[in-house]
């Protein structure tokens, strides 16, 4: 059997798009010269790839399997081709690594632009997406590491984590919300408005429950995003949670206040972060993702983190 890695990128792009058309785009060829590396990719391997008659083209049983292996062969082969171009030169090639939402605001931004200074030839790749998704691209070897919580990696063996600094969790408001002058307010004051978050650690949804005597409760705006979710909290009444070494916070221009939460011990361990860094236990890093670690460490390490990015008349 004759595999062809041209093809095999191409039967990815095809499972990606989900249209013959899109993905002759995506790969720059034209739709027949596309449709024939399928075909041939079909004839090498004895089988049909991909269910032609369904609108969305899934792979069929065998087209899953090919393409399980299609994806660690590509990310291995562009690997291997990446890891050369760094021992001769570390200046060169490219690195590619996710991050979660919150480390995206600050830290990840920082280190990167740190890194890009001392390797200005080097292409840089991150993908911010939540921790469950970062984890399946990493166990398809298209991240060498990422940066987002790491609670459900620290007890497994196939992975090794690197504890970040905890940071603090803030729930805050505009300066001109009804809460925003009250010392402490009470988390049934907090959730009768608009909840515009997606609540991190994990276990706070559960302490706010409690603490209001409800059995759970939902944020009415939800978004990966924390330049997003706090334009909504500066834009309504609705409450927003965010950590306030954020670049979001600083650029709110001091127009938002942090909410005291009456009978919430503001050391519990729910109100920290628990993020770090990801990588696959056993796998070896390229000099570019070890680089790129050691300057993740150094801007955690800063000891103006936290301090410089405060939100209003609040002292953190």
């Amino acid at each position: 059997m004759h595999i062809d890695l041209r093809q095999l990128r191409h039967l990815i792009a095809l499972a990606e798009h989900r249209s013959f058309v899109a993905a002759a785009v995506a790969v720059n060829l034209s739709q027949s010269a596309f449709s024939r590396s399928i075909q041939a990719l079909e004839h090498s391997v004895g089988c049909q790839l991909v269910d032609r008659g369904r609108k969305d083209l899934p792979p069929t049983k065998q087209g899953q399997v090919v393409l399980e292996h299609a994806r660690r062969l590509v990310s291995g082969a562009r690997q291997l081709s990446n890891e050369i171009s760094q021992f001769n030169g570390l200046e060169a090639g490219e690195l590619r690594f996710g991050c979660g939402p919150a480390p995206a605001s600050w830290l990840v931004p920082s280190a990167v632009g740190s890194f890009i200074g001392r390797y200005p030839k080097a292409r840089v790749h991150f993908h911010v997406d939540d921790w469950h998704s970062l984890s399946k691209r990493l166990l398809s070897e298209e991240f060498e590491f990422f940066v987002a919580d790491t609670r459900q990696f620290e007890a497994d063996p196939d992975y090794h984590t690197h504890r970040l600094r905890p940071r603090k969790w803030h729930f805050c408001c505009r300066a001109g919300h009804p809460l925003a002058q009250q010392d402490r307010v009470t988390a049934e004051q907090l959730l009768s408005y608009p909840l515009a978050a997606t609540l991190r650690p994990p276990n706070l949804r559960k302490v706010l429950a409690d603490l209001s005597g409800r059995p759970d409760f939902a944020p009415n705006v939800e978004c990966e995003s924390s330049y997003a979710l706090l334009s909504v909290v500066l834009r309504s009444d609705a409450i927003g949670i965010s950590g306030t070494y954020s670049d979001a916070v600083q650029n709110a221009g001091g127009e938002l206040v942090r909410l005291r939460i009456e009978g919430l011990d503001e050391q519990r361990e729910e109100l920290f972060t628990r993020y770090g860094i990801v990588s696959r236990a056993g796998y070896r890093l390229s000099p570019l993702a070890e680089a790129m670690i050691e300057e993740i460490k150094l801007v955690d390490g800063r000891d103006e983190v936290g301090k410089t990015y405060e939100i209003h008349n609040l002292a953190v």
